[in-house]
């Protein structure tokens, strides 16, 4: 996970130094956010594993690296649907929340359905 990130931190400050954003046209910001979105899932998780490891000695390490790695991506994409409506001067108090909202939503939605399932045993009569 951490070489993934290394590297898709490169290939992002690659893409920074490379591009031109007032010569390029729509793939040179395709490949921008990408990169971004990669690399702040990237760090994110990472950051939120360790935070994970440290405060929960106790928890199965694939479980820490699923929620650290699921809230990861939904942070990274509220960041970079934030950027990206801030580039064309779309962004306001009422979208981000309306993101963070969603975000919210999406992240409730994922860990409900996360939950063991219980299920009622079948009681046969036996007359």
């Amino acid at each position: 996970m951490s070489t993934m990130t290394v590297i898709c931190l490169g290939v992002f400050v690659s893409v920074l130094l490379i591009i031109d954003p007032f010569s390029t046209n729509y793939i040179g910001f395709i490949l921008f956010y990408i990169s971004l979105f990669l690399a702040l899932s990237g760090v994110f998780s990472l950051l939120g594993f360790f935070a994970r490891f440290i405060l929960f000695r106790q928890a199965l390490v694939f479980r820490l690296v699923a929620d650290a790695f699921r809230q990861a991506i939904l942070l990274s994409l509220t960041l970079c649907a934030a950027l990206f409506l801030l580039s064309r001067d779309l962004f306001n108090w009422l979208n981000f929340i309306l993101l963070l909202g969603v975000a919210v939503i999406l992240e409730y939605i994922l860990l409900s359905g996360n939950r063991p399932r219980r299920y009622r045993t079948p009681v046969i009569d036996e007359n």
